[in-house]
């Protein structure tokens, strides 16, 4: 009988801690991470989705993120637009914009800015451009410029740099490359005079030698450079999960934001900027001294310039790159966008 109470009690234990076991699988089941695939570049301007999973923000709103790496913008929002990846983080193009302004794209919220003092995109000249004479942005005109695509960020960042130093762009002979690993060879194999090109992908070349700097963008003509986007199906059908990675995003441009930006936000380091040095070295694969030469300008909020925005639309449509139809108001929605003052 004694033997038998001992196993009964033991029956019963067992069956508890099954019952126990069956608890905590189920909640664990119940609370599995939703899985969501975000695609950029890989560079330092799109750190705030790197520190938000890094950081845990991204988990805290029950997402599971993976990251899908591109060589250039448009790619990212053909990309999104397919339902290969759910959110894009890169520059604007007009790649986007045609998709955007026929429906199936529409920007959430703002990320990096050219701004002064914050290093963005790089106007660099070759060795032997340099050598040549290649020496301020007047001398670009009859000279190669390395750009992504035709209608790229970089295109459009050439095209107000051109248009404040009065150099007609029609002189200016561009190299589209696809991308910029194509770009950063041809300006180190002289193929190419001069390029517009992320200061994380030359910044090693130009410490080498291997190129020459000119400037920056940011120090001539500031604009929006960078947006996050979905698709209106996302948008419409998994709104949570939209709020869900904005909430997450948004730390991690706070965390950019008072890494890098002082008082009047101007560039200067607070006291957590190694820290995210480190964060971003990880992922781009840099010291933390080549990442701070790079260094953009991130909103706390990620609020978006709406006005610059429409400037975009109106030049590229200039340029016959976007039909007539397309109207700039409609490529953002203004549910989640949080608009910088005007």
């Amino acid at each position: 009988m004694r033997l038998r109470s001992l196993s009964g009690r033991g029956v019963v234990g067992s069956i508890g801690l099954l019952s126990l076991v069956g608890l905590v699988l189920g909640g664990a089941a119940t609370a599995r991470a939703e899985s969501i695939k975000i695609g950029s570049l890989t560079v330092a301007n799109v750190a705030p989705i790197y520190i938000a999973r890094e950081k845990g923000y991204f988990a805290a709103e029950g997402l599971e993120v993976e990251f899908a790496s591109f060589d250039a913008a448009q790619p990212v929002a053909v990309a999104v637009a397919s339902g290969a990846i759910d959110f894009g983080v890169t520059s604007t193009s007009a790649g986007f914009f045609s998709l955007a302004g026929q429906g199936p794209l529409r920007i959430i919220s703002g990320l990096y800015s050219e701004a002064p003092g914050f290093h963005n995109f790089a106007v660099v000249a070759s060795v032997h451009a340099d050598a040549a004479g290649l020496k301020t942005y007047k001398d670009l005109a009859n000279h190669s410029v390395a750009t992504s695509q035709i209608g790229s960020p970089v295109h459009y960042s050439l095209a107000l740099l051109a248009d404040k130093y009065g150099v007609d762009l029609k002189t200016i002979r561009l190299l589209p490359l696809q991308g910029i690993p194509n770009m950063l060879t041809a300006i180190i194999g002289n193929q190419a005079d001069a390029a517009v090109i992320t200061g994380t992908a030359i910044t090693p070349a130009l410490q080498a030698g291997q190129a020459k700097l000119l400037g920056w963008i940011g120090d001539e003509t500031p604009w929006q450079a960078a947006v996050t986007f979905t698709t209106t199906k996302m948008l419409n059908d998994r709104s949570k999960t939209v709020q869900a990675f904005l909430r997450a995003f948004r730390k991690g441009t706070k965390d950019y934001h008072d890494a890098f930006t002082g008082p009047g936000e101007t560039r200067a380091d607070g006291p957590t900027a190694p820290e995210i040095l480190g964060i971003i070295g990880k992922y781009t694969k840099q010291t933390p001294e080549q990442v701070s030469l790079s260094i953009a300008y991130i909103d706390a909020s990620a609020r978006l310039n709406v006005a610059d925005i429409r400037h975009q639309v109106d030049w590229f449509k200039s340029q016959k790159m976007l039909k007539d139809d397309i109207d700039a108001d409609n490529v953002m929605d203004m549910r989640y966008v949080i608009a910088l003052p005007k």
